[in-house]
C-alpha cells in the first residue's frame, strides 16, 4: 500500500468487510488499474473469484453482474458478524431434483484442503441470523464456467 501511495495511486479501497479477504485493495495509477489480493492462498482465491473475474469481465466490456444461485443447506450455519462471509461449500444436485449446499464446518482461511474440495461459496450477508438445515441460501460457483446446476 505504501509503495502504491508513493507511486501516486488513487486508492478506491483498502481492506474490506468480508471473510476471507483481508487485506484487499483496489486503486488506479494513471490509467492502470491495481488490484491487490491478500497473501493467504484461500483469501486470495476467494477475492480473485469475486473481484478479479469482475474486473476482467468489465475490461472486456462484458456484463459484470453475477446473479447468485440458490441451494438448500444440508447443515446449520451460525449467525454472522460484521463481515460478509463467503463460505466454502460443496453444491450438488440432490436425488429429488433440488440443489443442496454443504458448507464445510471449518472455514479457517488456512485450510487449503477445504478450498480444494469446495466448488461454491455460500454468501452470508453482514449480521445474517443463523440458518438452519433446509434454509435456502444464495451461492456462487467458484468456477464461473461450471455446469448449469451450480
Amino acid at each position: 500500500r505504501g509503495v502504491l501511495a508513493d507511486l501516486g495511486a488513487d486508492m478506491a479501497f483498502w481492506k474490506i468487510a468480508m471473510r476471507p479477504g483481508k487485506p484487499m485493495m483496489f486503486g488506479q495509477i494513471g490509467k492502470t488499474l491495481v488490484l491487490g489480493l491478500p497473501g493467504n492462498p484461500v483469501s486470495s482465491l476467494v477475492c480473485a473469484r469475486l473481484f478479479l473475474v469482475a474486473l476482467i469481465r468489465a475490461s472486456l466490456g462484458l456484463a459484470n453482474h453475477e446473479i447468485p444461485h440458490d441451494a438448500e443447506l444440508t447443515n446449520d450455519l451460525p449467525a454472522n458478524d460484521n463481515r460478509e462471509d463467503y463460505v466454502r461449500s460443496v453444491v450438488e444436485p440432490a436425488m429429488d431434483g433440488t440443489t443442496t449446499a454443504t458448507p464445510f464446518r471449518r472455514q479457517d482461511s488456512s485450510m487449503l484442503a477445504t478450498l480444494a474440495r469446495a466448488n461454491a461459496l455460500i454468501i452470508r450477508p453482514i449480521k445474517a441470523p443463523s440458518a438452519a438445515t433446509g434454509t435456502i441460501v444464495p451461492y456462487i460457483p467458484i468456477d464461473p464456467q461450471m455446469g448449469n446446476w451450480v
